[in-house]
């Protein structure tokens, strides 16, 4: 067995890293559509929600590349380890509490390798493939990534704070209460450590939540805008300004990292085959 960033796994589940190089130019524009897209020699039957049929979604195009940005309507739920998590959930998951959003926009999918390398000119990621999630990104080579996302498209894209991450991963305010995103049954929506074949797969491989989002659990883990910190004041630990919040749990992972509630503090220098990042305005 191996321990990595407090993650245990078995023999079969090495991460392996490639570090990242930077460099961009886009362009933008809108519509609304879904297009579901099964990965090369896989056989899916995907359940799309009814209420996906009527979400709104901004589609942006990035020399040549598309991309879908889905509108979260605001709302309030309860974050954290809710009652469906059961014996599973961490104490950095409690105490259990209400948070209140505004309307906001979140990724469809992971960002994409052939995004990145679209705006960036160089793919940092282990496993190759323009539609499997760029991964081995370092939190602090993200800034870039957005800063020059926003000059090109003059659209302020961010990473979703660890609040919208988990409404959205609920499924906002059609939320069906799951503990994993979009269903109870974590091989449907997830790619993780025991159907992955120890490697990321397509976005969009997997069914959707009901939202219409893909791949909140498992394939990659996802940066979160947020600094480390404790749900309470009372916590034994501090917050870390140099650790980041990452959600979703990655192709590695068992299925209790795949839960809607699942946190991990990940310090911002890390790069890692298993996390990636998802777009939020």
């Amino acid at each position: 067995m191996y321990r990595i960033l407090n993650k245990v796994f078995p023999a079969s589940c090495l991460v392996k890293s490639l570090l990242a190089g930077l460099f961009l130019s886009v362009t933008g524009s809108v519509s609304a559509q879904l297009r579901p897209v099964i990965p090369p020699g896989d056989t899916l039957d995907l359940e799309v929600p009814h209420a996906v049929e009527h979400r709104k979604v901004e589609t942006f195009t990035v020399e040549g590349v598309t991309f879908n940005m889905v509108k979260v309507t605001g709302g309030t739920f309860s974050m954290g380890a809710t009652e469906e998590q059961g014996e599973e959930a961490y104490d950095t998951e409690f105490p259990v509490h209400t948070v209140t959003l505004p309307d906001y926009y979140i990724g469809e999918t992971e960002v994409t390798q052939e995004l990145w390398e679209a705006m960036i000119g160089h793919n940092p990621s282990h496993f190759k493939g323009k539609n499997l999630p760029v991964e081995c990104v370092r939190y602090i080579d993200i800034d870039l990534f957005l800063m020059k996302l926003e000059y090109y498209t003059g659209v302020r894209f961010r990473l979703p704070t660890e609040q919208e991450w988990e409404f959205a991963a609920r499924g906002g305010n059609l939320s069906q209460r799951t503990k994993y995103a979009g269903s109870e049954d974590f091989d449907t929506v997830a790619w993780y450590c025991n159907n992955s074949g120890n490697r990321t797969h397509e976005v969009k491989g997997k069914a959707p939540n009901e939202l219409g989002i893909y791949d909140m659990s498992g394939n990659v883990e996802e940066w979160c805008e947020d600094i480390w910190h404790p749900y309470t004041e009372d916590a034994d630990e501090e917050n870390d300004k140099n650790a980041k919040v990452s959600r979703g749990g990655g192709y590695l992972d068992f299925a209790r990292h795949l839960r809607v509630s699942d946190r991990r503090r990940v310090p911002i220098t890390i790069y890692n085959s298993d996390i990636g990042l998802r777009l939020a305005r």
